[in-house]
């Protein structure tokens, strides 16, 4: 009998990558009846109510006998009014000693019947745990959860910088256009993600590129029929073998994950929602993190009300300032609103909270999605057909965005240079009239955008079924474990 094979994964703390790792793992026992997985949990201190219900709802009911999770003991304070990405490297780093005792005590109890450690399956921010790995004497791979345009965006960068000792933070308020070989079209340096347009974010990101080359293999969540030119220029033997196995989503019911008030709040959507037309209401949801100041929500309830559509928006407040934390919900939205707005939009626009994604874009009556161009999100519109807006904020949204709207035609902009700090500020707002016409297009029925949008949709289904491109390609991964 073939020999069974434990792998570790190590995903970022966060919602965003947590549960693409999840599901990455639960597919990968799903193929391979030898292989088990542990998945190292770091938390948080400012972790939100949906991601600790989430991780509560792992460890009470584990998708798989053969994927277990280890929550990694908490570590010493770390000062919350560094910057968020001196705070990130700083927390991971502080988690070293942690992975690596964890990791002892899985293989101290060697014997025939215990799987043998084969690697660690890491997060893009998590390159210091090859560190780790190379101690075990095991390979180490990653699972990268953004599109594969920005992987190779960040071998590109990192080449140029390293060979032609070019900055990349030196393109900030340049109007200068990039030609890189992962995109057809040369990249205008104001959608490069803000992390790599300061001096300090871009040692990092760049370090963390740097790092990837030793990797014995990526997983990328993302589809050949969707990224085929970039996934193309990255075989060109100079980084690992990339396997593109997406889109990887958490298409579960909502309810695993929250408490009775979220289940509450989910149940009202979904009813409202029965109540509207087919492909009548447009939904706006900027992720985890996504918030505004009180000027730009303003101009985005007068866009709506303008564009006289059906709206369904996800309104969050942001954190306090100087203080890292995720955004809550407002205990009474009417204090950022324009006066009168909820009482002229009763019965064809509710302003919600914490929203249910997954079940809202799986709603027949959502006909298009103002995003912010996270990957999860816009695997998820792209899987329900659904066509998205662009408004990114932070991370690699822009490029997303770019990607999105002039590369692949899957998308319409609302606007894609915007950006914002932590604390939802930005220095540009986006005006009514430019929030209307974005809405309007990605609204606008039998489109040659929505026609583009199903096929991708349709394909992005046939590429996990048996025989797909993401199916075939998750197979030559699992072959390279159990060489």
């Amino acid at each position: 009998m073939e020999k069974a094979l434990e792998l570790v994964f190590i995903p970022s703390a966060g919602m965003g990558h947590l549960v693409s790792a999840v599901e990455m793992a639960e597919l990968l026992v799903a193929r391979h009846d030898r292989l088990f997985i542990t998945v190292f949990i770091m938390k948080l201190p400012f972790d939100s109510k949906g991601t600790e219900s989430y991780i509560a709802s792992l460890e009470a009911s584990p998708v798989s006998t053969r994927v277990k999770f280890i929550t990694l003991p908490k570590v010493p304070a770390i000062d919350k009014n560094i910057s968020p990405n001196s705070f990130r490297n700083q927390f991971i780093e502080s988690h070293k000693s942690h992975v690596k005792n964890a990791v002892a005590k899985l293989t101290e109890s060697e014997s025939e019947s215990r799987p043998r450690l084969a690697g660690f399956v890491i997060d893009m921010f998590c390159t210091t745990m090859i560190d780790v790995a190379d101690e075990f004497g095991v390979p180490t791979y990653m699972f990268f959860t953004s599109p594969a345009g920005f992987l190779g965006l960040l071998f590109n960068l990192q080449r140029i910088r390293d060979v032609y000792n070019k900055e990349v933070n030196e393109f900030k308020d340049s109007d200068a256009e990039l030609a890189l070989p992962t995109f057809v079209n040369s990249v205008p340096a104001n959608v490069l993600p803000s992390v790599l347009l300061d001096k300090e974010g871009a040692k990092a990101i760049l370090g963390y590129a740097k790092r990837f080359r030793e990797t014995k293999g990526i997983l990328v969540n993302t589809f050949t029929e969707l990224e085929s030119h970039a996934l193309d220029s990255l075989s060109d033997g100079e980084t690992p073998p990339l396997y593109p196995v997406g889109p990887i989503l958490n298409l579960k019911d909502d309810d695993s994950q929250s408490g009775s008030e979220q289940a509450q709040q989910k149940s009202d959507v979904l009813e409202w929602l029965d109540d509207q037309p087919p492909s009548s209401v447009v939904f706006l949801c900027f992720g985890s993190m996504g918030s505004f100041g009180v000027e730009q929500v303003r101009e985005i309830a007068w866009g709506l009300e303008r564009s006289g559509l059906r709206f369904l928006w996800s309104l969050r407040q942001p954190p306090p300032k100087e203080t890292v934390a995720s955004p809550s919900d407002y205990s009474d939205p009417k204090a950022v609103l324009p006066e009168g707005f909820l009482d002229r939009a009763v019965g064809i626009g509710k302003v919600i909270g914490w929203a249910p994604q997954v079940a809202i874009l799986a709603h027949p009556a959502i006909g298009g999605f103002v995003s912010h161009c996270g990957w999860n999100s816009t695997l998820e519109s792209l899987w329900f057909g659904v066509p998205i807006a662009t408004w990114p904020m932070y991370a690699e949204q822009q490029l997303n965005a770019f990607e999105l709207v002039r590369e692949l035609g899957l998308a319409v902009e609302i606007n894609m240079e915007y950006r914002r700090d932590f604390y939802g500020e930005s220095p540009k707002v986006v005006k009514a009239q430019e929030i209307e016409k974005g809405i309007r297009e990605v609204m606008a029925q039998n489109s040659d955008l929505r026609k583009r949008v199903k096929e991708m949709s349709e394909k992005s289904k046939k590429a996990l079924m048996d025989g797909g491109s993401s199916h075939s390609s998750l197979g030559h991964f699992l072959d390279q474990i159990f060489l």
